[in-house]
């Protein structure tokens, strides 16, 4: 018995659907090569979460009065002090409501060995340098997520408003997970002369410690920026080398 052939349209049917499936295997290899050698940066992915855990207590990674720039004398606050401070420093305070709701800062989880505070102060320029230490489990890109949706809040406390605005700004670079600048204002509603709060501020993040050092005055004069990076880095080098 003789063999049956095979149509020659269908041969070339299958033929071209070969020759078709074997392009799209080129195709397809040839273009996970150009994807490999595509020029560029890389850039690191945002941490979404803290790993690392400081073991040294907070009040022992507090620069020493001697660390402070001159004309800054410095004195370490007791607990109760520290959280009013910190309250201070972030322009709403303790007991404060804040519109948008969703603006309000975290708050410092109670427990020993979350906040440490050191204080100087220029008395002849109305100004403050101060260094707050707290343990916190959330990385700095959530606090500057939240700083980028609210730049502009009303604060309400003991019957006294003010608004406080907040922009980001350059931060330095430093050795620490993540950092951030923040330069921000209170206005309170009855103002008057010397009542506007300035601040810059420095934040960074070493592991579970957030280091934030702030320049704060009661004045229209700039601020004192080679201080306030001065201390910042000596404080975030303590920090990253415990």
């Amino acid at each position: 018995m003789g063999l049956v052939g095979v149509p020659d349209s269908t041969h070339r049917m299958s033929l071209g659907r070969a020759v078709a499936g074997g392009a799209l295997a080129v195709a397809a290899l040839v273009m996970a090569g150009c994807g490999s050698n595509v020029s560029g940066h890389a850039v690191s992915a945002e941490p979404t979460a803290v790993t690392r855990q400081v073991t040294d207590r907070l009040a022992a990674l507090l620069p020493g009065a001697e660390e402070f720039p001159d004309r800054y004398p410095a004195v370490v606050l007791p607990p109760e002090a520290a959280g009013q401070a910190a309250g201070d420093l972030d322009g709403v305070g303790t007991g404060a409501s804040v519109q948008p709701a969703e603006c309000a800062p975290p708050e410092t989880r109670p427990g020993p060995d979350r906040l440490a505070v050191a204080v100087g102060t220029d008395d002849a320029a109305r100004a403050t340098l101060t260094v707050e230490l707290t343990r916190t489990d959330q990385p700095l890109v959530r606090l500057r997520n939240q700083v980028q949706q609210c730049e502009r809040i009303r604060v309400s406390r003991s019957g006294a408003a003010s608004t406080v605005t907040t922009e980001l700004e350059q931060a330095p670079q430093v050795d620490a997970d993540d950092a951030l600048a923040l330069r921000r204002t209170v206005d309170p509603d009855v103002g008057g002369a010397g009542l506007t709060q300035s601040m810059s501020t420095l934040i960074a993040q070493v592991g579970d410690v957030r280091i934030a050092v702030t320049y704060m005055s009661f004045s229209d004069a700039q601020p004192d920026t080679q201080a306030l990076e001065q201390l910042f880095r000596t404080t975030v080098d303590r920090v990253a080398g415990s």
